[in-house]
C-alpha cells in the first residue's frame, strides 16, 4: 500500500512549484520525503557473530510525519483511553473562520490559547446549563493547526463525556446520545465521526 512519503516523492515537488504555499508546508513536504532516507545520513549495526551489516536511515523526526510519529501517536492514544470514564462521548470542534488566519499567523500563541479557552469555557457553560445537561463535566482538548489538506487551519477538537456531576456530586447522563464513539477506539474521532450537543 502507498505510503504518504511515496505520494509525496511522486508528486510533491510538482505540487509546491504549482502552488504558492508558505515555507512551513515546503519544509514538512522535504522532511517527508526525505525521512529514513540516505539525503538525512543514518548508521550501521554490525553483527559481532556474523559480520552481518544492517544500515539504519535517520527519521526526519518532524511532527507532521506520519513514519515518525505514528508510535508516539498510538502511545498518546492509548494514555488517553485508560482515561476514559465507561460512558458514551461526544466529539466537538471548535474552530476559526478562514478569514481571521492572516491574523492568527502573526499571533499564534496568544491566539491559539484564545481558542483553547474561549472552547473550554463555553463547553463549561453549556454543560452548567439545564437546558443541557445542569452539570459540571470534564473533557480533553487537542488543538490541531492543519487541516488534513495540510493547509493551515486552527482548530481545537474536545472529547467530552456524555454527562457530569451535579451540585450534589451525583452523576448525570446528557439528555443527547452519542453512540460512535464509545463503540470505537478513540482515535475515531478524529476521523470525521462528530456529534452534536
Amino acid at each position: 500500500m502507498p505510503e504518504m512519503q511515496d505520494i509525496f516523492r511522486l508528486y510533491g515537488d510538482e505540487y509546491l512549484n504549482r502552488h504558492s504555499l508558505p515555507p512551513h508546508i515546503h519544509k514538512v513536504v522535504r522532511a517527508i520525503q526525505n525521512c529514513r532516507t540516505a539525503s538525512l545520513g543514518g548508521h550501521s549495526d554490525i553483527c559481532d557473530g556474523c559480520g552481518f551489516v544492517k544500515v539504519s536511515y535517520n527519521s526526519c523526526r518532524n511532527r507532521h510525519c506520519p513514519k515518525c510519529q505514528a508510535l508516539t501517536k498510538e502511545r498518546w492514544v492509548m494514555d488517553r483511553e485508560s482515561e476514559l470514564l465507561p460512558v458514551p462521548y461526544f466529539h466537538v470542534v471548535f474552530t476559526l473562520p478562514e478569514e481571521l488566519n492572516g491574523i492568527v499567523i502573526q499571533n499564534r500563541k496568544k491566539l491559539f490559547g484564545l481558542l483553547l479557552s474561549a472552547s473550554a469555557e463555553t463547553l463549561r457553560e453549556l454543560a452548567k446549563d439545564y437546558k443541557y445537561l445542569g452539570a459540571e463535566t470534564g473533557f480533553t482538548s487537542i488543538l490541531h493547526t492543519w487541516g488534513s489538506n495540510l493547509m493551515f487551519h486552527p482548530h481545537v477538537h474536545i472529547i467530552v463525556p456524555g454527562g457530569g456531576l451535579t451540585e450534589d456530586g451525583q452523576w448525570r447522563n446528557s439528555r443527547k446520545k452519542c453512540s460512535s464513539f464509545r463503540s470505537r477506539s478513540w482515535q475515531s474521532c478524529f476521523e470525521g465521526n462528530s456529534c452534536t450537543l
